[in-house]
């Protein structure tokens, strides 16, 4: 079965399709945050793949069309943001600081904690890129020294995350402005957050969309000046 799996170059397509489909129809049953179907999707191919020993390489080979619809995807967010272009006119200034704001408090973050617990320069460089995009957060890890597999693993947290307390902080912090939850979704969770800013309304869709791309642009000019610090 294993070597089965290993070589179809379906299986990965098929297994990704069938995970959402399950932890999608479990979140609609239970209707709790930590069932989100992004999570529990991910985890349910983990379980697959180290039951059946099927490597890592084998199921990406055959899950990269769902890898090459990230482009498009991603590009398709400026639908909602043309449509809100005006709401973004009018809130230029205060989303630039939030993103601002968000990129700063990550990386003093990383940077406390790192210190705290002694942390070399190597993990540091790894985790400081968590709350970008992936495209950008694994040329940043790699350029400054850092373990790919460290940055996409804590990419992936930071999204999940997002996506699944999103609503809850909100709620809990009191945040009512649309343009306000959409930065945040976008700055901390990347496209992650932004599919849970889609579905709470499209102001913050476009607004996390927005947030993506300018976010991870200006970690690329920040990230330098922390990235001394240890």
């Amino acid at each position: 079965m294993s070597e089965f799996l290993t070589n179809s170059v379906s299986f990965g397509l098929f297994i990704s399709f069938v995970s959402f489909i399950a932890a999608s129809w479990i979140y609609k049953k239970t209707k709790f945050v930590l069932c989100a179907p992004l999570l529990v999707s991910c985890i349910f191919v983990i379980v697959v793949l180290i039951v059946f020993k099927v490597p890592y390489e084998s199921y990406l080979n055959g899950a990269k069309f769902l890898y090459y619809l990230m482009t498009p995807v991603t590009v398709a967010l400026a639908v909602p943001l043309y449509r809100q272009f005006q709401k973004l006119k009018e809130n230029a200034l205060a989303i630039l600081l939030g993103i601002l704001s968000g990129i700063f408090a990550n990386a003093a973050f990383i940077l406390g904690m790192c210190w705290w617990f002694k942390i070399g320069h190597t993990e540091y460089v790894s985790l400081l890129p968590k709350s970008i995009t992936t495209a950008i957060g694994i040329a940043l890890s790699d350029q400054y020294g850092g373990i790919q597999s460290v940055t996409v693993l804590m990419i992936s947290i930071a999204g999940n995350l997002a996506n699944i307390f999103a609503i809850l902080w909100c709620k809990l912090f009191r945040i009512t402005e649309p343009v306000a939850k959409g930065v945040a979704c976008g700055t901390s969770g990347h496209a992650m957050g932004t599919s849970k800013a889609l579905e709470m309304g499209e102001v913050e869709g476009a607004m996390s969309g927005l947030s993506i791309a300018v976010c991870g642009l200006l970690t690329v000019v920040v990230l330098p000046f922390f990235e001394k610090l240890i």
